[in-house]
C-alpha cells in the first residue's frame, strides 16, 4: 500500500478516529480512567470530536487518552503517516526525514518516533519461543573499531566480549518470532535467566561455541552448536544464522539510519527492529525446480498498524526536564 492508497483508506479525521477506536477498543469502548464499559458521546458545538463521558466515574475521555497519543495536538492522520513510514521502512527512519515527510518539526518527529517505539515493546505476557530457537549476543553502539587520535595514530577498539558497547541478548524462533533485550554482562546466571524467560524448556537450542551456552543448554530438551572459532557456521541444519541475520538488521539500523544510539534509548531502537521482524509469517512455497521451502512474508501494512495500535492503551511518554523523554506509568 502506497501513501496515496493509505489516504484513500483514511480520507479524513473521522475515518482515522474510527480506525483507532476499532483497534484500541476492540473488545468494546471502555473508560481509560476507571475501566467502566458504560459511556456516552458528548455532542455540541464546543465538544471535541470523539469525546465521551464515563457513566461510572463521570470523567471524559477520547480514544487517545492514556496512550502514546495522549493530549496530542497533531491530527490522527499525521500519526497514521508516522506509523506508515516507520513500519514500511527496512531499517527505520531518522527524525529528520520523518519530520519532512509528515510536516512537523524534527523535535516533534523525534518524540513521535519514541512514542511509537513505546508501543513496540514486548511485555511479559508474550508467549515463550518454542521449537528450534537460536541464541546469540550482539554488541551495539559505541565507538568505531578503528579511529585516529589527535596525533593521527590509529586507535583500535576491542570487539565482541572485550568491547564497551551495549550487549544485547537475542533469541530467535526459527521461522518465528524474536526476543531481544539489553543486559549488563554475559555471565552464565544472566544468560540462563534470559533464556529461561524467553524460551520454553522443551525447545531445541542452537548457538555458537560460547561456554555459557554449554551450561545453559543442559536445562532444555536439546542443545546443538557450531564453532565459529573454527570457521564452522552450519552443519546439517545446525546453525544460529537466523539470529545472526537479526543482528545484522540491528547493525544496519544503527549504521545506515541512526548512526549513534545512547544507552538511555537503545532498548527502544531494539524494540523497533524486533517489532518489524515479528510482523512476518512463515509461508511454504515451491520453487521452479519443485523444491519446497519456507519463506517469511511481511504482513500487510494495515495489519501491522492494527497490531501496533492494539498495544497503545497504558503506554505513554512525556518530555523530561532535560529535553529527553520518560515513560509514564498509568
Amino acid at each position: 500500500m502506497d501513501i496515496d492508497r493509505l489516504r484513500k483508506e483514511f480520507p479524513d479525521e473521522t475515518a482515522c478516529r474510527a480506525f483507532f477506536e476499532r483497534i484500541i477498543w476492540r473488545d468494546g469502548r471502555f473508560c481509560p480512567h476507571c475501566g467502566g464499559m458504560k459511556s456516552w458521546t458528548i455532542k455540541g458545538k464546543s465538544a471535541r470530536a470523539g469525546l465521551y463521558e464515563c457513566g461510572e466515574c463521570g470523567q471524559q475521555f477520547t480514544v487517545t487518552t492514556k496512550t502514546p497519543f495522549h493530549a496530542t495536538k497533531l491530527s490522527l492522520w499525521t500519526w497514521l503517516q508516522a506509523l506508515y513510514f516507520i513500519l514500511n521502512s527496512s531499517k527505520g527512519v531518522s527524525s529528520v526525514f520523518l519530520a519532512k515527510w509528515i510536516g512537523v518539526s524534527q523535535k516533534t518527529a523525534w518524540k513521535m518516533g519514541h512514542a511509537i517505539r513505546e508501543m513496540m515493546e514486548i511485555r511479559e505476557f508474550a508467549p515463550a519461543l518454542a521449537g528450534v530457537v537460536e541464541l546469540d549476543e550482539k554488541y551495539l553502539g559505541g565507538k568505531p573499531r578503528f579511529k585516529r587520535d589527535n596525533d593521527g595514530n590509529v586507535v583500535k577498539h576491542k570487539r565482541g566480549h572485550g568491547t564497551d558497547k551495549q550487549p544485547i541478548f537475542v533469541a530467535v524462533e526459527r521461522h518465528g518470532q524474536v526476543r531481544a533485550i539489553t543486559f549488563d554482562s554475559d555471565t552464565v546466571p544472566t544468560i540462563k535467566g534470559l533464556t529461561e524467560r524467553f524460551v520454553r524448556p522443551d525447545a531445541h537450542l542452537m548457538t555458537d561455541q560460547h561456554s555459557a551456552y554449554q551450561i545453559v543448554g543442559k536445562g532444555f530438551a536439546a542443545h546443538s552448536y557450531v564453532n565459529h572459532g573454527n570457521k564452522e557456521y552450519a552443519r546439517a541444519g545446525v546453525h544460529n544464522n537466523t539470529a545472526e541475520s537479526f543482528n545484522s538488521q540491528l547493525e544496519r539500523a544503527k549504521q545506515g539510519v541512526f548512526h549513534w544510539l545512547s544507552k538511555d534509548h537503545i532498548q527502544r531502537y531494539v524494540n523497533e527492529v524486533v517489532f518489524r521482524w515479528n510482523q512476518r509469517r512463515a509461508v511454504e512455497k515451491t520453487s521452479k525446480t519443485g523444491e519446497r521451502k519456507v519463506v517469511m512474508e511481511t504482513l500487510p501494512i494495515i495489519e501491522q498498524m492494527g497490531a501496533l495500535l492494539s498495544t497503545a492503551f497504558g503506554r505513554q511518554v512525556r518530555r523530561s526536564r532535560v529535553g529527553g523523554i520518560r515513560p509514564v506509568t498509568t
